[in-house]
């Protein structure tokens, strides 16, 4: 059957839009047919110009996602037989593919094919820099820059990482499988660490005109609540409820021109209370197992701001509490400056300032703008005008995301005027 929106042909806005919302489902399942990332990820791109070729045409089908993964398949097929007579084992290969059975368009269980890639992109036989990199390519479609931005590293770097994986992937025949359920422990911190990346690039986008892409958000949590009924972990627990009480507050971080609202001047009248009260409850569940780790502890710190009713009344005490515990579980530089913000607030930008010039003096964090933007509103703070202006140009110079930009191109405004 062909439907059209509206009875009307598709257009490339509704073409586009099913890239967005169904590409990384169709890859998923065509590198499960076809056994290869780089011949699933040609047929991808194959069937998506077919699309464009054929829907305006004759509409869209019933199912876009079955007809492009179908159309890539014997895309994928014919082009092995083509090649086939430059390598004959290409032949036998397109032969093997063909008697594979189509997908069950019906079935919608834990067993989906993402997850089955995700758990092979996450792999131990991997790096675990390339697991993370390569599953935020694959599964998320984060373009490799995105990722780069995110491990701090450079695109090459990144590139060359993904590159590796997938040869890997391929030489040592890993299994495109969902591990068996005795198997799950050992493999699962690497995946948390993934699916609590690909939240926060749409949670605070690294780059581009927008702060949030909600698709990237969405996709983290569905992903959370699929593991987390193949396997009810305290530190999943914990991830899904960091989540998603960092998502309920989604509709406040910006204003109605798209401009970025700080936490402390955010309408909270605008959080979702069905989020928080959702988030509140697995955090307490994972904290009663007293298998303390540092997604339970980040999302109990959240958890402290959800319950505030405003600004004023945030529970600093216990937030620095939090993160002295954090801090123990997982030291990191970044750790340590959200707690010297926590700090400030609770004993004054002075001594935040003190603990954040120490990371620097440390050669921690120096290309990271949200350290040299902590710093500038302690000296604003502070009356440091000087010190002040320096650090935004610096934090300005080291962010990407036009929201940010705008906030803090601001906020050297505001400095401009005081003598």
């Amino acid at each position: 059957m062909i439907v059209t929106p509206g009875g009307g042909e598709p257009t490339k806005t509704d073409i586009e839009a099913i890239y967005r919302n169904e590409s990384r489902r169709v890859l998923a399942t065509l590198i499960r047919l076809l056994g290869d990332f780089d011949l699933a990820e040609e047929a991808l791109q194959d069937a998506f110009i077919a699309a464009v070729q054929q829907w305006p045409r004759d509409g869209l089908p019933a199912n876009p996602r079955a007809w492009l993964v179908s159309v890539g398949r014997f895309k994928a097929i014919d082009g092995l037989r083509r090649r086939a007579r430059f390598n004959a084992s290409l032949n036998l290969l397109a032969d093997q593919l063909d008697e594979n059975d189509e997908p069950d368009w019906e079935r919608e269980d834990l067993e989906d094919d993402r997850l089955r890639l995700i758990f092979t992109c996450c792999h131990p036989a991997l790096p675990a820099d390339a697991q993370v990199a390569l599953t935020l390519r694959e599964v998320c479609d984060l373009k490799t820059e995105e990722i780069a931005r995110a491990f701090l590293a450079s695109p090459s770097t990144i590139a060359q990482r993904i590159v590796r994986a997938k040869q890997k992937i391929r030489d040592a025949a890993i299994p495109y499988r969902v591990p068996a359920r005795d198997e799950l422990p050992a493999r699962l911190d690497n995946v948390l660490r993934v699916i609590y990346l690909v939240f926060n690039e749409g949670y605070s986008a690294s780059s581009g005109a927008e702060l949030t892409r909600a698709d990237l958000s969405a996709e983290a949590i569905r992903l959370g609540r699929l593991l987390l009924e193949l396997l009810p972990d305290p530190e999943l627990m914990g991830l899904l409820s960091l989540m998603l009480l960092h998502d309920s507050r989604r509709a406040a971080r910006t204003d109605g021109t798209g401009e970025l609202v700080r936490l402390d001047e955010q309408d909270r009248s605008l959080w979702d209370q069905t989020q928080i009260a959702e988030g509140s409850a697995l955090v307490q569940r994972a904290l009663a197992s007293r298998r303390i780790g540092p997604y339970i502890l980040q999302a109990a710190i959240v958890a402290v701001h959800a319950e505030a009713p405003s600004a004023a009344q945030t529970d600093w005490a216990q937030i620095v509490g939090l993160y002295d515990v954090l801090l123990r579980v997982s030291p990191s530089p970044v750790i340590e400056l959200n707690r010297a913000v926590a700090v400030a607030m609770r004993d004054g930008p002075d001594v935040g300032l003190l603990l954040v010039e120490s990371l620097l003096a440390r050669g921690e964090l120096q290309d990271y703008h949200l350290l040299h933007s902590a710093r500038a509103d302690f000296c604003r703070r502070l009356g440091r005008i000087d010190d002040a202006r320096s650090a935004y140009r610096i934090a300005l110079q080291l962010t990407r995301l036009e929201p940010e930009r705008r906030f803090l191109q601001q906020r050297l405004d505001e400095l401009d005027g005081i003598d």
